[in-house]
């Protein structure tokens, strides 16, 4: 029982964060450039948060990758295709289009649709 309760607090590593997890760029453009490109990407352990704002590990490993690739002279574009080729579509909020992501983008266009005909229907029957 002992260890099932103490399995939570066993699961945190005992490594200190990577540099740059915390810790800000010198160069405020650079800063920018890499908290513009953090708040697009999302933490794979909290799915729910970017990894600017996920407290877990690996967010802040993915911070420092994306603070020193951003202090190397790597653009922000480049760094977010390696995360996808990395991590997958679904490690960024703006997914691109191909035809795995073709019925997230195009599905409001038909249900809009879909509504736009059912409207249509039972404006006529009010009519006639």
């Amino acid at each position: 029982m002992a260890l099932l309760t103490a399995t939570p607090a066993l699961a945190d590593s005992t490594l200190p964060p990577a540099d740059f997890a915390n810790t800000q760029l010198r160069d405020p453009a650079k800063e920018a450039r890499a908290r513009d490109l953090m708040g697009t990407i999302r933490c794979l352990v909290c799915q729910g948060q970017s990894i600017a704002d996920s407290d877990a590990e690996m967010a802040g490993d993915m911070r420092s990758l994306v603070r020193q690739r951003i202090l190397a002279g790597e653009s922000p574009t480049d760094i977010r295709d390696k995360l996808i080729a990395s991590y997958g579509d679904y490690v960024t909020y703006d997914p691109p289009f191909n035809w795995l992501t073709a019925p997230l983008w195009l599905m409001p266009l038909i249900l809009i649709g879909i509504g736009a005909w059912l409207a249509r229907g039972s404006f006529k029957r009010r009519r006639g």
